[in-house]
């Protein structure tokens, strides 16, 4: 990417960022540390990346999008909103009563979701069922998905890890929020992952590492993962819980926490303020 649209990608996350601060403090609480450790990932996934269609988010022909670590969903949303997908109005309607916008993805309320989030762990199987479909009916698009590092301590994740390397789904592009905190601790203190990459690798899979925020080293590390064949890629991306709200950053609490109306508009000055 040259420089421009490095910057244009940076503006962009900063307002997804923006929007996600603002979604949480309407509503006065909610899981916004998962959500703003994924935006620069998810930025460069629907600004630049991903083949999608907002005004036919069915669309046959589509990338894919699973969102494993369900509580990210804010994150999802003010993209998906930003993208054009649906009205920015809605995301003041966050996680109320009769929402489309529910705290969890649900791909039956919400335009632009493709598998509604349950149980953690569940949605890299998921994800793998699809681009297994897609490999079959000859479906040239691709699947992508975000996984939490709290929920790869579940066994289903490497079971379905084995299954993804097992069929040689090179369509197949998963990466890790290693914010290495989850809603108990540390990861490292509750049962740690390390060592992370070489795990994957191990599981058959090609294995690339970035700063999760930013967006030029994440943009490059899935260029690189399309153009490899004959196995799944997985991007690490280390990141930082809460990034970019001062009050949430760096915090376990941060998983569900409370916002106050002055935590969230200082916060919002403060990206404004970054971004002049």
């Amino acid at each position: 990417m040259n420089n421009d649209e490095i910057l244009e990608l940076e503006r962009k996350a900063r307002r997804v960022r923006t929007l996600v601060i603002e979604m949480i403090g309407r509503l006065g609480v909610g899981h916004i540390g998962g959500a703003l450790s994924i935006v620069e990932a998810l930025t460069v996934l629907y600004f630049r990346e991903m083949r999608v269609r907002p005004e036919d988010p069915s669309w046959s022909q589509r990338d894919h999008f699973i969102l494993s670590k369900g509580h990210g969903g804010p994150g999802l949303y003010a993209v998906l909103a930003e993208r054009g997908f649906f009205s920015l109005d809605l995301l003041w309607t966050l996680n109320q009563p009769e929402t489309l916008l529910p705290s969890h993805c649900d791909r039956l309320r919400t335009p632009g979701i493709d598998m509604t989030a349950g149980s953690l762990g569940q949605g890299l199987s998921a994800a793998i069922g699809i681009a297994i479909a897609k490999k079959i009916s000859g479906n040239s698009s691709r699947v992508f998905a975000i996984i939490g590092d709290g929920e790869s301590q579940e066994g289903q994740i490497w079971e379905a890890a084995m299954l993804a390397s097992h069929r040689k789904l090179d369509n197949l592009i998963v990466m890790q929020d290693y914010n290495r905190m989850q809603i108990d601790g540390n990861t490292s203190d509750i049962n740690g992952l390390e060592p992370l990459e070489d795990k994957w690798r191990a599981f058959g899979w090609n294995v690339a590492s970035v700063d999760g925020h930013n967006v030029g080293e994440i943009a490059d590390a899935i260029k690189k993962a399309k153009e490899h064949h004959g196995r799944p890629s997985m991007i690490v991306l280390n990141t930082v819980k809460g990034k970019g709200a001062y009050f949430a950053e760096g915090k376990i609490s941060s998983h569900n926490m409370e916002v106050s109306e002055e935590e969230w508009k200082n916060a919002i000055a403060e990206l404004q303020r970054e971004g002049a």
